[in-house]
């Protein structure tokens, strides 16, 4: 995990209780020790060049405004990877108007984020439903929550599909990195919908 702030914090937990090794990083690891304490043996702190050496999967779940640097500090490593998640969304309020415009230049944070972390297996994924909402939703009874997530690399895409429904969720796939620009707070997509809710709105949107 690139980045344990409240939504990181959140999704790496999941997987955590879903079996599986996590690195949690930030630039202060050091302040990790409590929330790797409280989860065991599985979890880890350590520096972001360490998180992203750690697996075969590397999540990215910080401001947008930090993706440029990691991308420049670690992009052979990260084209290396067989799935880069990308959590991160561009949000003015904190990464300021000027991110935001150049992101919808890019075509939206889809291919924004092929451009800054390139070579990269990139599926968006996780970028509208809060922290706050993941542990309550995961594993819903009844008709799961949809995760509506966008990429171009079939085996990433496959990867990052069933991790997702490891941890209680279900994909739905609305299309390539181009469909990206949908899938950030705000938009028809964000929040909280069904699989078919997914797929319907994803229908009727380009």
């Amino acid at each position: 995990m690139v980045g344990a702030g409240r939504e990181g914090g959140a999704l790496g937990t999941l997987f955590v209780k879903a079996g599986h090794p996590v690195l949690f990083s930030s630039r202060h690891p050091e302040r990790l020790k409590d929330l790797v304490a409280g989860l065991g043996p599985l979890a880890q702190a350590g520096t972001v060049e360490q998180a992203i050496a750690f697996g075969d999967v590397v999540a990215i779940v910080v401001p947008y405004t930090a993706i440029e640097g990691i991308g420049k500090a670690h992009a052979s490593a990260l084209a290396a990877k067989v799935l880069v998640m990308d959590v991160s969304n561009p949000i003015a309020r904190r990464d300021g108007d000027e991110i935001v415009k150049w992101v919808a230049e890019q075509g939206g944070a889809g291919l924004a984020s092929s451009r800054l972390l390139p070579g990269a297996r990139i599926v968006r994924a996780f970028n509208a439903i809060g922290s706050g909402r993941l542990a309550a939703l995961a594993h819903r009874a009844g008709d799961p929550v949809g995760v509506p997530i966008a990429g171009d690399d079939p085996k990433a895409i496959a990867v990052a599909e069933n991790l997702i429904r490891g941890i209680g969720f279900e994909p739905v796939l609305v299309g390539g990195l181009a469909m990206g620009k949908h899938l950030v707070p705000g938009t028809p997509l964000g929040g909280e919908h069904t699989p078919a809710e997914i797929r319907q709105i994803a229908g009727s949107l380009r």
